[in-house]
This record gives C-alpha cells, sequence and structure tokens, in this order.
C-alpha cells in the first residue's frame, strides 16, 4: 500500500488534529472531575466515563486515517 504525498498530509492532519482537539476537551473535563472526585468520591466513576467521551474523536480520526490510506474515497 503506497500512500501519495497529499494522501499521508490527509492522514497526518487526521490523527494529529483529532489528537489536540481531544486533549483539549480533556483538560478542563480533568479539572473538574478532580473537583468533583475531592469532594463527594463518588463521582469517580462517572469522572471516568467523562474522561472517555473525548477519546472517540481520536478514534475517528484514525478510522478517517485508515480510510484514507485504503484509498475508499
Amino acid at each position: 500500500m503506497v500512500v501519495g504525498g497529499l494522501t499521508a498530509i490527509g492522514v497526518g492532519l487526521s490523527i494529529g488534529l483529532a489528537a489536540i482537539g481531544t486533549g483539549m476537551a480533556q483538560g478542563p473535563i480533568g479539572a473538574g472531575v478532580v473537583g468533583a472526585v475531592a469532594e463527594d468520591r463518588s463521582f469517580l466513576g462517572m469522572g471516568f466515563v467523562l474522561l472517555a467521551f473525548p477519546e472517540t474523536l481520536v478514534i475517528f480520526g484514525f478510522v478517517f486515517a485508515m480510510l484514507l490510506m485504503l484509498n475508499i474515497f
């Protein structure tokens, strides 16, 4: 499987920008979860779930990158 120049740039951008977006989303969520757990430990499980939601953005970026590499588009 040979990836051309513009396709390689698209693959890199799809994963890189998705990872940056996830990092920007997880910062405030993590701070909020730590504050909530400091007051009431029963929020720990919900905090893990809330931290997992932005990770789906990286998964979507990875799927899009795979579609680009396999020349689906």
